[in-house]
């Protein structure tokens, strides 16, 4: 299938070629018929990915901060590879459209294939031949609705939230500020409801379609016939003014909140559906006491991944108007003949155009308010796609290597010290999301490309399978790759339940294979391993305390999704687990925590290994974002040893302290992926033994267990099923 996409460095566009995204549950696949461009939101990315880096950084100081932070906390080196890596990633465009579903996943109720849907959201309705979009991002179109209208449905979902932020009521008045497609339709919005509509833009065709539509009275920002128009507002408030002004225009001036100030009446109400400045006058608001609004996109669950991404719904009662009800809405007023958009429609093009499209609308050759892409009824539904021929082997085999889940650390941090190795070759690259798939197959030149990740446990001649997907599915993955007779690499943590723990060791047990590592990288630490070689002999009673500033956790981030994967402890804990376990050269057998405060991964836990050293982790969520990440100090034989962020360490051993320096934090990714492959090309033993990686694995549940149940939790009772808990 064809699918849009452009990159950030440069702002260039791209038709790529890549696989049907997989039906996953929770959703449906749609094979889309109408799509929308929306010229505020997309040509502002477009032209946003044109500045240069300082551009980029004045245009989105949210990002910045992100980059001080991991800058702060990771060094130069892995913040700029994490920055590189983004650049230089394709990013999707669009986020409405019209289609036919095609697949219906697991747990989906009411849709069925070949229903006609509207769906939105800019990380799902995408401006491809196929889309997998979750149910609350999805409503059925009504049958007297064309596919053409109803590829407006986000657009307009937009637009109805701006509306009902205004609370305006019948007979009201209310200023639209900015003509535009989200203008021209909120005032169409505005007369169905029965609102005396004005409007007004710097362009005098766009005035003159809002007037087509139903608006009293249209003028342009410093046109002849302003006056007029000001003059013809007060007649229709009787002198007071508007009742309510929105402003749907996205400039960088602050103009459209000044003049909102001067059209509106008394105590009147301000909603800020677009994107511009709002640096509020103080003398005209205060002085009528106006009320600033915002409107959140399509409506509440917009941002919400509970809502979005999982479908959970809120209730009725609760919230009347949640995005998917407005998208729905929307379609209805188009249903009743009270909506009409065919006058709005610009220009129909093929989608093999795309790229054509955005260039003339974005060098202002084209000035059309909407302009649909319109797709082939029998696109291509390809789950996999080869983008080129095996290489011939020639002297030593190569490893060949299937790859399921590439997303940004995968890329930035493990798949670039594989890259162009003569022992390696980077057979295919599995993902959900087609777009991943071709930023890995363009950076690290995978053969193939698929979104099934079937393709690579079935294929013979991949000798191993790295797992770099989202926690909650790695366990499943790990004891199909095993029990296919696979080698295994796979991104931390192994399991984020008891019993996916077990799943692997079963797997295990019953293939005979334990090819397996697991991503601990720290325990490949150049830096690490020189300060633990100096601190010397491990068979006495050690104590270690390990630091960590993880800081807060993004709401919106996946890793926020403790049901589905597993908490933050236990999808990073592992890692100093399992530093403490190398350490020390010992297996932990019992874990006592508590969590501190309201966040339940604000975690103290204690450690016991078998040959009476302990560890503490301290996994701080509080703490401020921009203080370095890791400490850790060691202590006993007589010896201290401490290490500051993986930058600089030091062993204290009678009386002489030792000095260690990295050019560069090095928390041992690299050396990590060279281990893997060498066990696998040489045929020796795991960088890891099994039952280390199972152990630290269980050391992580174990620490929830004991926070659950207030006491301390015996390790090895997570793989008998907990039968014999500490008292």
């Amino acid at each position: 299938m064809k699918i849009i996409a452009q990159k950030y460095r440069d702002g260039s566009l791209t038709l790529l070629d890549v696989p049907v995204p997989a039906t996953k549950a929770g959703g449906v696949l749609v094979r889309s018929s109408y799509s929308v461009i929306s010229a505020g939101t997309e040509l502002m990315k477009v032209a946003e990915s044109k500045l240069s880096l300082l551009g980029k950084a004045k245009a989105r100081p949210d990002q910045v901060r992100k980059v001080l932070q991991t800058l702060s906390q990771q060094g130069p080196l892995a913040t700029y590879q994490k920055i590189a890596n983004r650049l230089d990633s394709y990013t999707p465009l669009g986020y409405s459209l019209a289609g036919v579903i095609e697949d219906v996943g697991a747990d989906v109720d009411g849709f069925r294939a070949g229903q006609r849907v509207a769906c939105g959201g800019n990380q799902f309705a995408l401006h491809a031949e196929f889309n997998w979009v979750p149910v609350n991002l999805c409503v059925a179109v009504p049958d007297n609705v064309s596919d053409e209208q109803a590829a407006f449905a986000t657009v307009g979902a937009v637009a109805m939230q701006g509306f009902r932020q205004a609370e305006i009521s019948l007979g009201e008045t209310a200023v639209v500020i900015g003509l535009g497609l989200l203008g021209q339709i909120l005032v169409r919005i505005l007369r169905a409801a029965g609102i005396h509509a004005f409007g007004i833009d710097i362009d005098a065709e766009r005035c003159r379609l809002a007037m087509e539509g139903g608006a009293a009275a249209c003028a342009t920002r410093g046109g002849a016939e302003f006056e007029g128009f000001v003059e013809a507002l007060r007649r229709a408030t009787s002198g007071a003014g508007a009742d309510c002004i929105f402003i749907t225009a996205g400039a960088d001036s602050n103009e459209p909140v000044e003049l909102a100030g001067e059209l509106s009446r008394d105590r009147g109400r301000i909603v800020d559906v677009g994107k511009c400045r709002a640096d509020l006058p103080w003398a005209e608001y205060s002085q009528k006491e106006l009320e600033f609004r915002f409107s959140r996109s399509y409506g509440p669950g917009r941002y919400d991944p509970i809502y979005e991404e999982q479908g959970i719904d809120y209730p009725i009662g609760y919230v009347r108007w949640t995005e998917k009800r407005n998208m729905a809405s929307f379609l209805d007023l188009i249903a009743q003949g009270r909506l009409d958009l065919s006058p709005l429609i610009s220009s129909v093009h093929p989608f093999d155009e795309a790229v054509a499209v955005y260039e003339d609308m974005n060098a202002g050759r084209s000035r059309g308010i909407g302009v649909l892409f319109r797709y082939p009824d029998a696109a291509p539904k390809a789950r996999r796609l080869e983008l080129k021929k095996a290489s011939a082997q020639t002297g030593k085999p190569r490893l060949r290597l299937g790859v399921i889940g590439c997303g940004n650390y995968a890329s930035s941090m493990l798949l670039p010290h594989l890259k162009g190795r003569a022992d390696v070759e980077l057979a295919e690259v599995v993902t959900t999301t087609p777009l991943s798939g071709a930023n890995a197959a363009a950076k690290f030149g995978f053969a193939s490309m698929s979104t099934d990740p079937a393709r690579v446990f079935d294929d013979a001649d991949i000798d191993a399978v790295m797992v770099l997907t989202p926690h909650g599915s790695h366990s499943n993955l790990v004891a199909r790759a095993l029990r296919a007779g696979k080698a295994v690499f796979v991104e931390k943590p192994l399991a984020i339940t008891a019993e996916g723990l077990r799943e692997v060791v079963q797997a295990a047990e019953e293939s005979g294979n334990t090819r397996l590592m697991v991503g601990f990288n720290r325990r490949f630490s150049p830096l690490l391993r020189k300060m633990r070689a100096a601190f010397g002999g491990f068979d006495d009673a050690q104590f270690l305390h390990y630091r960590v500033n993880a800081g807060a956790l993004d709401p919106a981030s996946w890793h926020a999704d403790r049901a589905r994967q597993g908490g933050r402890f236990v999808g990073e804990g592992c890692h100093f687990v399992d530093t403490a376990s190398w350490w020390f050269g010992a297996r932990p057998v019992l874990a006592s925590a508590v969590s501190v405060g309201a966040d339940a991964d604000n975690v103290a836990a204690t450690i016991t290994y078998d040959n009476g050293a302990s560890a503490v982790i301290a996994y701080m969520t509080g703490g401020d974002p921009r203080y370095p990440k890791e400490l850790i100090e060691v202590a006993g034989h007589g010896m201290t040893a401490k290490l500051d962020n993986f930058q600089t360490g030091e062993v204290w051993r009678r009386g002489k302290r030792k000095v260690f320096r990295a050019v560069a934090a090095d928390k041992g990714q690299k050396d990590q992926m060279l281990a893997f492959v060498a066990a696998l090309r040489d045929g020796t033993d795991m960088p890891v033994p099994f039952t280390s990686l199972v152990e630290t694995t269980a050391v992580t549940l174990a620490v929830e267990r004991s926070i659950a149940l207030g006491r301390p939790f015996a390790v090895a009772d997570i793989l008998c099923g907990g039968r014999h808990e500490v008292s």
